[in-house]
Parts: C-alpha cells; sequence; structure tokens
C-alpha cells in the first residue's frame, strides 16, 4: 500500500498542493488522500473524468488527440493532469486513463494504465503501468503507482531545493 500520508507530509513540507483527474479509478485516488487526516492542508479537489468527452470539455485534453489515439494514452494522461491543476489551481495535477476491465479499450489490453503528473513550469513526469488481475485489484494498484509518482517526484524537488 502507498504512502499516502509521506505524501502529503511531502506536500505540506513544500508548501505544495495537489489535485487529480480521474478515469478508470473512478474517485479512488482522491478518496484514499482525503482518508488522511489533514489532507485538506494540500489537496484541492478534483475531476472524474470517466467519459471521454468530459477529458476533452472539462479537462482541456485536445480532441484531435483523442480522436487520434483514443482516451488511453500518455500524452492523455498528461493532459488531464495539466488540467486538473488549472482547474484547482494546485502546484501539481496528477492523472490516470486506463482499461480496468473486463473488455480491452481503445485497442489497449486490461490493465494497461498511463499515470501523470503535471507540476510547476509545465513538467511532466509519467508512468506506464502493467497490472494483472481483478477490475478492483487493477484500480487499487493504479492508485499505489500514482501516489509513489508523486511522491517521487516530490522527493526529487526536495533535493534540488536544499542544494
Amino acid at each position: 500500500m502507498a504512502d499516502v500520508a509521506g505524501m502529503l507530509a511531502l506536500l505540506v513540507g513544500q508548501g505544495a498542493t495537489v489535485a487529480v483527474a480521474e478515469s478508470l479509478t473512478g474517485g479512488l485516488i482522491g478518496a484514499t488522500i482525503t482518508s488522511v487526516a489533514g489532507a485538506s492542508k494540500a489537496f484541492r479537489g478534483g475531476v472524474i473524468s470517466y467519459a471521454t468527452e468530459v477529458k476533452r470539455d472539462v479537462l482541456g485534453v485536445p480532441g484531435e488527440l483523442l480522436r487520434r489515439e483514443g482516451a488511453v494514452h500518455p500524452e492523455v494522461a498528461a493532459a488531464m493532469a495539466a488540467g486538473a491543476a488549472r482547474l484547482c489551481e494546485a502546484t501539481y495535477g496528477v492523472a490516470v486513463t486506463g482499461v480496468a476491465g473486463p473488455e480491452p479499450q481503445d485497442g489497449k489490453p486490461v490493465g494497461t494504465v498511463y499515470a501523470a503528473v503535471a507540476g510547476p513550469g509545465g513538467k511532466i513526469w509519467s508512468r506506464e503501468l502493467k497490472l494483472d488481475g481483478s477490475r478492483e485489484r487493477i484500480r487499487v494498484g493504479t492508485v499505489d503507482e500514482v501516489v509513489d509518482l508523486l511522491s517521487s517526484v516530490l522527493k526529487a524537488n526536495v533535493g534540488e531545493h536544499s542544494g
């Protein structure tokens, strides 16, 4: 299980905030973050963009990108993360898009997930996941991975600023 409290402590320690854009997790990332007491010091909010149109119309994912690549693509995750940060006025945006199953989507097999973190200065960090198991296991595994990804970004930023 990911260290959500540790991730929140890193955010608070850096005076940073986070927002989420979730597709396959359907709000599970936001629920996991807010299950930790004191999450309001760093968590701004999020968008559950299950439908492709919501990714486009609310988060600002380019329609041409969605038409060309489908919703399960690393550039879509990056645009979703940037959209969440912008909409919620957060330092970091975190986003996930993927296939929890039971059927493949956009030509991608079940368990394919793209996670992205958008940070200051337009920086993007991303991770491609290949997860196994049930639909629920893929969703929970996605939450763990995205918390780990953001924690890694925050730890790297601590190093950059302490020199």
